[in-house]
């Protein structure tokens, strides 16, 4: 049997690699995504004040610190049993909507776009940001750059950094905005819009515009029949800060709609000796395998998703292009991988409408910025949007308010086995008997977990038991002379 290993896989948050095993006749026979890195934010979280934790957890990850403190903060909030007052709750929503413009456009463009402007099979070399570059011009380059840090400022702004996040706190945030900051940060959000606008015009020249890229898309390995699952509001529209989970099936019917407090009756986590992460699957169906279809256990819970699991967007260009994108790909839902790139640039637009729309709110400049605390619960749970799929903290804690416990399951956790079968599949259908695996074919086989967007500093938060290690021993030559094992 063949082994064929891709180490390190390339454009993406964290590291990891893949193991392609192939039979005697050259076909794939299976194939292992691993992820060697291990954190242990929810084993360190234990014995913290809990009002600490949504400042702690910020650097779980230096991508998507701003989803990680607004989880936390929700689920601080649920411990003390309090609700923040509408300017406090709109303050973070702004906040948020700025952190998914960033990191919305740093995906497309430095991430996405090298292997489509530039070309799947073009040299490694070249398939990256300043490829892209290249192809579309220094000054949208520099527009690339300016429109990323722009956001970022507004969340420096309202959250203390854009990184090391300090905004929130039990039951509010720290500080409000002045109609000075307020008025700038709509001229801002009038920028992002533009640029979401101009974004999606270079996707439907570049890719749709290619009947090449549109086949990939269409009918190249890149489909998983998978549930999808995504945050609504109460009309079951995309939102990314607040709602309830609505997970619909691979016809696109509703299977569940539930509070994010009672996830554990819908979501259960799965352990194998391979990895590093864990496999959530759907409770109330059953792990069936790595299998797809309507019977599978395993969703998806990616842009896409978002979009499938949703009856729509609430701000006028984002619905207008969500219906086109539908319309152009056969109908609701869609499975097809890539096309969760093009949902990207729809929830790019969304976020760039929204900041807009709360930048504008009579609220957003009020001075009640904290509820008064109530009695600790104990037990809260904080879900929120975050930009690779739903994400959720759990807190335990005594009657000080000591956490006992914690648990987290994010975006790249929940898409997991998901992304697993996705790049087996891709691999299945890019090698073939005889035919040479170019790098370029590796890096076809790679665009299947890059459209995921994973982010595994986030996902490896947790391991149980001894963490394994394998230690081989090479002379020179490479030729193996002892292998040592724990765990």
């Amino acid at each position: 049997m063949k082994q064929i290993t891709i180490d390190p896989i390339t454009r993406l948050e964290g590291h990891g690699k893949i193991e392609i095993f192939l039979n005697d006749d050259g076909d794939v026979n299976n194939v292992y995504f691993q992820v060697p890195e291990l954190r242990g934010f929810e084993k360190f979280c234990e014995g913290r004040p809990v009002e600490e934790l949504s400042s702690i957890v910020t650097k779980i990850c230096g991508v998507c610190p701003g989803c990680h403190h607004m989880a936390s903060g929700k689920a601080i909030d649920a411990v003390f049993g309090v609700e923040p007052p509408p300017t406090a709750k709109k303050l973070r929503e702004l906040f948020y909507m700025a952190h998914f413009v960033h990191s919305h456009i740093a995906h497309f463009y430095a991430l996405a776009a090298p292997d489509f402007v530039v070309g799947p099979t073009a040299p490694a070399a070249e398939r990256n940001l300043l490829g892209v570059i290249n192809k579309v011009g220094v000054e949208i380059g520099k527009e690339v750059i300016k429109q990323r840090r722009i956001a970022q400022e507004i969340q420096a702004l309202l959250g203390g950094h854009q990184t090391h996040v300090v905004m929130n706190i039990p039951g509010g945030v720290k500080k409000g905005l002045t109609e000075e900051q307020r008025d700038d940060i709509v001229k801002k959000a009038e920028g992002f819009i533009e640029f979401g606008k101009f974004s999606m015009k270079l996707f439907q020249d570049v890719v749709l515009g290619n009947k090449d890229y549109v086949d990939i898309i269409l009918n190249g390995p890149y489909s998983l029949k998978l549930h999808s699952m995504g945050l609504v509001d109460e009309n079951n529209k995309v939102n990314f800060y607040d709602g309830k989970v609505r997970v619909v099936d691979t016809e696109g019917k509703e299977l569940y709609k539930y509070s994010p407090r009672d996830y554990m009756e819908y979501v259960e986590e799965r352990v194998e000796p391979w990895s590093y992460l864990k496999f959530p699957y759907l409770k109330k169906i059953g792990w069936k395998g790595f299998i797809d279809g309507q019977d599978s256990g395993v969703y998806q819970a990616t842009p896409l998703s978002r979009l499938n699991a949703a009856d729509g967007m609430t701000t006028p260009i984002a619905q207008k292009e969500y219906e086109a994108m539908y319309k152009i790909l056969g109908g609701k839902p869609v499975h097809a991988t890539l096309a969760m790139h093009w949902a990207r640039l729809v929830e790019l637009i969304y976020s760039a409408e929204h900041c807009l729309e709360l930048a504008q709110d009579p609220d957003i400049t009020g001075t009640e910025l904290r509820a008064p605390l109530g009695k600790i619960v104990g037990e809260g749970v904080g879900t929120v949007e975050a930009q690779r799929g739903t994400l959720t903290h759990h807190y335990w804690t005594d009657s000080k308010g000591m956490v006992t416990k914690v648990n987290l399951i994010v975006g790249t956790t929940n898409n997991n086995a998901a992304i697993c079968m996705s790049i087996k599949k891709a691999a299945q259908g890019l090698i073939k008997k005889n035919m040479p695996v170019t790098e370029g074919t590796q890096n076809m086989i790679e665009m299947a977990f890059r459209a995921y967007d994973p982010c595994f500093s986030c996902a490896t938060h947790s391991l149980p038991g001894q963490m394994r290690m394998v230690l081989n021993v090479r002379n020179q030559e490479g030729e193996l002379l002892q292998t040592t094992r724990r765990g």
